[in-house]
Parts: structure tokens; sequence; C-alpha cells
């Protein structure tokens, strides 16, 4: 499993029994999945497109996130 990092996610457990992943410096970017892992799994890789836009648009990458980008 591949460590991706400083990507902070929240997760809580839903009434139905799922996971609700999300990323509190990308407002919105959340995923769910039956089991934590799975929803980590799913917001971080979505995370990781926005940031892509993020970048590839010219927008700021939010500071605590902006490390993975560092030349």
């Amino acid at each position: 499993m591949v460590t991706i990092e400083p990507i902070r996610v929240e997760t809580e457990r839903e009434e139905d029994g799922r996971i609700l992943a999300s990323v509190p410096d990308l407002p919105g970017v959340m995923a769910y999945g039956d089991t934590e892992p799975e929803a980590v799994r799913k917001v971080k890789a979505i995370a990781l497109q926005v940031l892509a836009d993020m970048i590839e648009s010219g927008e700021d990458v939010p500071a605590p996130l902006s490390v993975l980008f560092a030349a």
C-alpha cells in the first residue's frame, strides 16, 4: 500500500453503516466506502485528482497540501 501524506482525512460512520471520508483542506472532496480503508483510499484518489486539476489550471494549492508538490 502507498502512503500519501500529508493529506489529512477525517472519517465517520453513517447511519446505514457506510464510512464517509473527507479531506478538510479540500472542501467538498469526500467519498464513501464499505470499510474505512476503502473510503480513505477513494478520497485520497479524488483529492490527488483535484490537486492535479488545481495545479494544471494555475490555482494555488492549499498550504497544508503544498508540500506534496514542492520542488
